[in-house]
Order: C-alpha cells, then structure tokens, then sequence
C-alpha cells in the first residue's frame, strides 16, 4: 500500500474531480456490484507508466477499497518479460506492459489477458554525429539501458524491420555495470537506445540526435508500446471490477494530457519520477490521448508479425489474439467516453 502526504492527497483528489469521477459511485450502479473491492496494479518506477500510478484515487472513486501497489525491480531490465509472467501468476492483478512482452508471455502459455492500449511513443533511438539512420549502425555499437532486453524487445524489432540480422549485424551494449548511457555520453559508442527520462536527460545535455522515435515515426508510432493486461482469472471472475479499472486507467491518461504538469508533481510525490521537468516533459510528448483512436487489436497483430516472423514466438498472430486478448471491455469504454 503506497502513503501518502496531505499533499498528495489532495493532488489525487483534485484529478479525481478533474476526472469527474466524484459522484461515479451513483452513476455507476446501472454496471452492477463490484465482484470484489481489492486490486493490485504493479508498480516500477517508468514515467511513461503514469496512468496506472494517478489512478489510484481513480479507483477508489469507482468504488475500489483495497487498492495496492506492488513494487517490481526493473532495475535488471533482463526481467522485463517475468513482469507478466508475475501478472499470470497472480501476484498483480493487472500490468501496464510493452505489447511484445505481452505477447511472448502469452506465447509461453502464461494466463493474462490483454485489456487495451495506453500509449504510444516511449522509445527513441539517438546517435552519434554522422549516422543519419539505423542501417547505418551495421558494423556499430548501440547501448541499450531501459529499453529492455535485446533479444526479445523493440531493439530485435527497430533492426530488423530495416533488413539488418539484429544478432550479427549489431553490437548491442546491454550489461549494466559498463554502463551504456554513459558510454554513449562519452562518445564511446555509436547509439543509444532510450527510454524516459534518458531521452529527456540526452536532450537537455544536448548529446546526439534522434534517428528513430516510436512516437512519430512509422510503423512504430501507429502501434501502441504500452497495453493494459489482467490476470486471466481476475477478468473472467471480476468483469465488473475490469472494467472499472481500465475505466480509471484511460481517465488517467486523459489526465496526462490535460494537465500534465500536475500528473508531474504527482509522480515526483510518489517517487516514480526523480525529476519534475523530465516528467513534465515525457508527459507533454507521448501520445496519450490516441487509446480511443487506435486499434488495440492492430498492436498485437502487428508485434506477433514481428516477433514470429523473426522466429521469438511459436504462436500465429491470429491465435495469439483468440487466446490472450478481450476486447469487450474496451469497446464498452469507447463507447461511454467519447468526450
């Protein structure tokens, strides 16, 4: 369970009114009783996450009592993946997570259930002066800090798309204790891989340039990079309580958008963020107002293609759809929050 300062408490009060949200108790009851009052959401601290952490008092409104945090350590990214392996074992009841990630775990027979997008756009590929684009990395040395792992993640995928072998063609810097982003800084290696706040520091800095970013360039930025998934069992028994918890988490990424400075303020509070203006400056970037436009379904599609064509995956696109997505609750939210 996160505490909580009176400031915090009254930031979160006021989103929940921005929200409006208030008095959805009432205007609730037509849905039904909630199954259960209890939900756990994981928690890491990942900037462009911010919709799950603001939604806290989100979900109280929608009539949640026992809402809990769990906190995972991302600080080995090579774990990334067993995120979801502890969503489909239950240690969380819902994740905010890469739809690659997503989809390798379904792959293994994990049970979690993809619910939705979030956003798009968290990824952005710099280089050093000269390399204009990522086939001119062949050969190159690319360090990869929050992106993820190598093998399994957008790194694989970011080279591959443009013809290159992402084991033969690419040195990829991934190993903590060297240190990637400094190493880059530095001038050490060739490019770097990042993920918020490293694009907001190399920015600040004034190191490098950007020859790929997830949020505006195609095909990446037409697919979302993060997706709401629950624990199989928790969607099938607890319908009720699954919509109302990705009802709460894409009202919290409206209010990323609407008022990003204070959903900033929120994420320093809570110690998700260290930095106020690398916050307020992911959050003034990633795309999260295109949940209601863009095609969840699409997303998967897209990265099964990927991950199965590159021979990361057993499972076809099409089954991978059928066996770990709903979309229902989606399609309902859609339709109730068109405003």
């Amino acid at each position: 369970m996160m505490t909580h300062t009176r400031r915090q408490f009254l930031t979160a009060a006021s989103l929940a009114a921005a929200a409006g949200l208030v008095d959805a108790p009432l205007a609730l009851a037509t849905e039904g009783a909630l199954e259960t009052t209890s939900v756990r959401i994981s928690r890491y601290p990942a900037i462009c996450l911010a919709p799950q952490f603001v939604a806290e008092e989100l979900l109280r409104a929608e009539g949640f009592t026992d809402v809990r945090y769990v906190d995972l350590d991302l600080s080995d990214q090579s774990r990334q993946p067993a995120i979801a392996e502890d969503l489909g074992r239950g240690k969380v009841d819902f994740d905010a997570n890469t739809p690659w990630t997503l989809i390798r775990a379904i792959d293994a027979r994990e049970p979690i259930t993809a619910l939705g997008g979030v956003h798009i756009g968290c990824y952005e590929l710099f280089a050093k002066e000269g390399i204009r684009s990522i086939k001119d990395l062949k050969g190159g040395s690319v360090g990869v800090g929050a992106a993820g792992p190598t093998r399994t993640g957008i790194p694989t995928m970011l080279a591959a798309y443009v013809g290159l072998d992402p084991a033969k063609d690419i040195n990829w810097i991934t190993d903590p204790s060297v240190k990637p982003f400094e190493l880059f800084t530095h001038g050490k290696i060739d490019a770097f891989l990042g993920f918020p706040p490293e694009p907001q520091e190399l920015r600040a800095r004034q190191i490098g340039h950007v020859i790929v970013s997830t949020a505006v360039d195609r095909p990446w930025s037409q697919y979302f990079c993060c997706m709401l998934a629950g624990n199989r069992e928790y969607v099938r028994n607890y319908p009720v309580a699954t919509k109302r918890v990705l009802r709460a988490i894409l009202k919290a990424a409206d209010l990323c958008v609407s008022d990003p400075a204070e959903v900033a303020r929120k994420l320093v509070d809570s110690g998700v963020a260290p930095r106020y203006d690398y916050a307020v400056q992911t959050l003034s970037e990633l795309p999260y107002d295109k949940w209601r436009e863009f095609d969840a379904e699409d997303s998967i599609r897209f990265y099964a293609l990927q991950l199965h064509e590159a021979g990361l995956i057993k499972t076809n696109p099409n089954k991978i759809i059928a066996d770990g997505t709903d979309w229902v609750f989606l399609d309902e939210l859609k339709r109730e929050l068109k405003a």
